[in-house]
């Protein structure tokens, strides 16, 4: 057996990402799935078998190496499962939802993980990072992957959550632009669809966030057996994280929803104010119009008829009236 293996390379199936023994911390060889009942017998060892969308007779081979519940079989075998927690006998089933930025859209997939005392098996369905870098990064610390398979779920766990808060702070930037959009006087559809968009995307990365902070609550408070007391202070790490995914999500949707509130108000006012401005010229226009129109009606006793300074003062007065009301309105703010 090889000394070392890679993300690429598959030791038994296609399906088959990476199958290595630790022990100590150490990573000592991969292994065969046909090998793995015979590894997990040696003490202060275990099995982390990293798995990719793996096929029906493989899963059967998987479940009798490693004594896995028939639902649980079922459930990692396909896609599209709520993210939970389950306890089947002496090993846990957890699935979390994961989340990488593909352009503009959030691409979800699923990871689903067994969890016992000597071994720890990851299947990712759908869009997911590789978790080459996890592994790596468990490997740094093998003081740490000394406790066991837990430590290696931590990794796991922390690895989703990281790109939780990787996505949110792209969004926070867009936020940022967005917002300013909204605070302007005019109504902007393209601003409005972005701001929609920009809800919905938060909400579905507040649903993948939510489980996970309960998930990361049970691990951090039952199941002794499989999580040492040493580990929990991590996994509530892993939650807190979570929370603030949480809680920036809500805030965030909160005030694009004040946003939009505002840009409405902003809206209205600037469209009472045209409608006021509109109302205070029609105003002044009114006396000419009624003054002449006066004279429209009148071909007897028409001031200009007789007298010759009719027509200036006519136009004076209209022309002081105006410039009366107009000094008027300008004062009130109609102007």
């Amino acid at each position: 057996m090889n000394d070392i293996a890679t993300e690429e390379k598959k030791p038994s199936c296609d399906s088959v990402i990476n199958s290595v023994a630790y022990r100590d911390g150490k990573r000592l060889q991969d292994v065969t799935v046909e090998d793995i009942s015979e590894v997990l017998k040696e003490p202060d060892t275990f099995v982390w078998l990293g798995l990719w969308q793996p096929e029906d007779s493989y899963m059967r081979s998987v479940q009798e190496e490693f004594g896995l519940h028939d639902l649980a079989i079922e459930d990692a075998l396909t896609a599209h499962q709520r993210p939970k927690i389950e306890q089947y006998g002496e090993s846990l089933f957890i699935v979390a939802h994961t989340a990488q930025k593909v352009k503009e859209t959030i691409e979800y997939g699923e990871t689903h993980m067994f969890l016992g005392k000597n071994f720890l098996i990851t299947i990712r369905h759908g869009a997911s990072s590789s978790y080459l870098q996890v592994r790596n990064h468990a490997e740094e610390r093998p003081d740490m992957l000394a406790k066991g398979p837990a430590y290696a779920l931590y990794c796991i766990l922390d690895s989703i959550v990281d790109n939780y808060l990787e996505i949110l702070h792209q969004y926070t930037e867009q936020f940022d632009a967005i917002e300013q959009l909204m605070f302007q006087n005019t109504f902007n559809q393209q601003a409005v669809q972005q701001v929609y968009r920009l809800r919905r995307d938060l909400l579905s990365l507040r649903n993948s966030a939510v489980p996970m902070e309960d998930i990361c609550n049970q691990l951090s408070h039952h199941y002794e057996e499989l999580v040492p007391k040493g580990l929990r202070a991590y996994i509530r790490d892993v939650q807190d994280h979570a929370n603030q995914v949480i809680k920036t999500t809500d805030d965030m949707r909160e005030m694009l929803s004040n946003a939009m509130h505002v840009n409405l108000a902003l809206v209205s006012v600037h469209q009472n104010e045209v409608v006021q401005r509109l109302a205070g010229w029609g105003a002044i226009l009114a006396i000419p119009t009624v003054i002449f129109s006066l004279y429209g009606m009148n071909f007897k006793n028409m001031p200009e008829l007789d007298d010759w300074w009719g027509y200036p003062v006519t136009l004076g007065v209209t022309f002081v009236g105006c410039v009366w009301l107009y000094w008027k309105l300008k004062k009130s703010g109609w102007l």
